[in-house]
């Protein structure tokens, strides 16, 4: 509808900004809407309620209240996220997940590595130039270079320099550590 052009109808008709009472018989949608902004009320001062409580116990939060236990370095928990939390379940899921990969690796360098014997302390170990296992692991995943250097850490693999790079370290031998093998 175009600017001055209203009936006077519509003129006489309240708007919502008339603090005039509405009969709910006419508007039939008017309880269902107080209902609603009623929950929605309800529901905003709950989860309000619930983030105050949250941020006494949150570190990082500039609340200086006394309630807030902060632990300080060389505590146990220092670090942590907050035992029995989403975090700490996230945590656990995401290293398992890890372990799991890191696993399935080593039974592809296994599976394509060729064995060797060293005179250091491993004893015999199953080496494989990275080139090879980059095309045989690509198709597992895409993480390869970080799962090498999460098992080099666990020390279940070794190999020279702290970066492998697809093409100009192709060369490099990785060796799959053995130490149960004879």
């Amino acid at each position: 509808m175009q600017r001055g052009t209203e009936t006077s109808s519509q003129r006489s008709a309240p708007m919502e900004s008339d603090h005039s009472p509405v009969d709910p018989h006419l508007h039939e949608d008017t309880a269902v809407c107080t209902a609603s902004f009623k929950g929605l009320k309800e529901n905003w001062h709950k989860w309000s309620n619930e983030h105050q409580d949250y941020q006494k116990h949150n570190p990082f939060s500039h609340d200086n209240r006394p309630s807030v236990v902060v632990p300080q370095r060389g505590q146990d928990d220092y670090g942590r996220p907050i035992y029995g939390s989403l975090t700490e379940q996230r945590g656990k899921d995401a290293h398992t997940h890890i372990s799991k990969e890191v696993q399935e690796l080593c039974d592809v360098i296994k599976a394509i590595g060729v064995p060797r014997y060293t005179h250091d302390s491993y004893g015999k170990v199953i080496t494989v130039k990275f080139g090879k296992l980059f095309e045989h692991y690509v198709t597992i995943s895409n993480k390869l270079v970080g799962i090498l250097l999460r098992a080099r850490k666990q020390r279940l693999i070794d190999f020279e320099g702290e970066m492998l790079w697809q093409g100009q370290d192709d060369h490099v031998v990785i060796s799959l550590l053995q130490r149960e093998l004879n």
